[in-house]
């Protein structure tokens, strides 16, 4: 099992606007694209929150192929539409990880 991880640290000015976007358009845009099984959305909490909030979602795939693919055809439409809404307010950074059990 695969885990794609995004953690988004957000200015305050877009904090409520971009969360209600997460859940209704955004997350579900990338669970529509069936590279994924499942996902997490959390807050992350023992941090600076000064100039805003951090959340993460980790998103679930069966296999390093299903993300490549995810990456490679779904993943620049997605984040050019998160460019567009909320441009310099945000910043972003991705992991993959592999689940060991």
């Amino acid at each position: 099992m695969i885990i794609y991880n995004v953690t988004v640290k957000l200015t305050w000015q877009i904090a409520d606007a971009w969360l209600a976007w997460m859940q209704r358009t955004h997350i579900p845009g990338v669970m529509a694209t069936g590279s994924f099984t499942s996902y997490q959305f959390v807050k992350l909490l023992d941090i600076d929150e000064e100039e805003g909030p951090t959340y993460a979602v980790q998103y679930v795939a069966n296999s390093k192929a299903e993300v490549d693919h995810y990456i490679n055809v779904h993943a620049p439409r997605l984040r050019q539409d998160s460019m567009d809404r909320w441009g310099d307010q945000f910043i972003a950074f991705r992991t993959l990880m592999q689940v060991v059990q």
